[in-house]
């Protein structure tokens, strides 16, 4: 999102501290399933499991942001991942209308981008302000879904609307992602949901820094996913 120098810097350096989690990032349930496939280092708990369930696997996922910026008078596209995402959802391939999902959780502390100086910005608190323990997660809790009907088999790809309330630095809108989505086979599901948001509606800033002349309130969220049936 942004380059500094001088007295920014320092202030931009120390605030956004070191990157490292604290909250250990945990697949979300839905009720009915236990024996969930866990993203690396996750956990979860629940009831005896039903249905046919599906975990995003972390290591082979990734959430991201997506916004332009003009730097030192150069217009530039800023990209910031993560493989620090987690969630499930319950598929009937049979009616696909059934189909459950669960929080969907991303740690915004460990985005990063082609720049750690940037990096330490966005977890500042003018930014995520992720580097604090309040606000180290982002989360999704879906309320509906769009679009989604008849049944799939393997090789069918298939597109919707997810809609939920989207939780950043504490503040929560509805938004709406669009989601492609294929059966790889019985057991694996792989595609991409994404949404534009704008930073002003979560409160989200931009230090004040001669290099960067715009930053632009338009910005892509995505997550790439694979998630295998548990």
């Amino acid at each position: 999102m942004l380059a500094v120098g001088g007295s920014a810097f320092a202030y931009v350096w120390f605030s956004g501290g070191s990157g490292e989690p604290t909250t250990e990032l945990t697949t979300p349930t839905i009720a009915g399933n236990p024996t969930t496939t866990l993203a690396p280092g996750a956990t979860t708990s629940g009831e005896e499991a039903q249905g046919a369930f599906f975990v995003i696997q972390s290591d082979l996922s990734e959430a991201s942001y997506t916004i332009d910026e003009v730097l030192r008078g150069e217009p530039k596209t800023v990209v910031g991942t993560t493989s620090e995402v987690a969630g499930q959802f319950a598929m009937d391939v049979d009616e696909l209308s059934n189909t459950e999902f669960s929080r969907f959780v991303v740690n915004a502390r460990t985005f990063t981008s082609d720049s750690s100086t940037r990096d330490r910005a966005v977890r500042g608190p003018i930014i995520l302000n992720s580097a604090s323990d309040e606000f180290e997660l982002i989360t999704f809790d879906p309320t509906n879904i769009g679009g989604l009907e008849g049944s799939a088999g393997v090789g069918d790809t298939v597109d919707f609307m997810l809609i939920g309330d989207l939780t950043i630095r504490g503040v929560t809108r509805e938004v709406a992602f669009e989601v492609t989505a294929t059966l790889v086979e019985d057991s694996t599901v792989q595609g991409s949901a994404s949404t534009t948001v704008l930073r002003s509606d979560y409160g989200i800033g931009i230090p004040s820094i001669a290099s960067v002349a715009d930053v632009t309130d338009d910005v892509l969220l995505t997550i790439d996913f694979v998630a295998t049936r548990s």
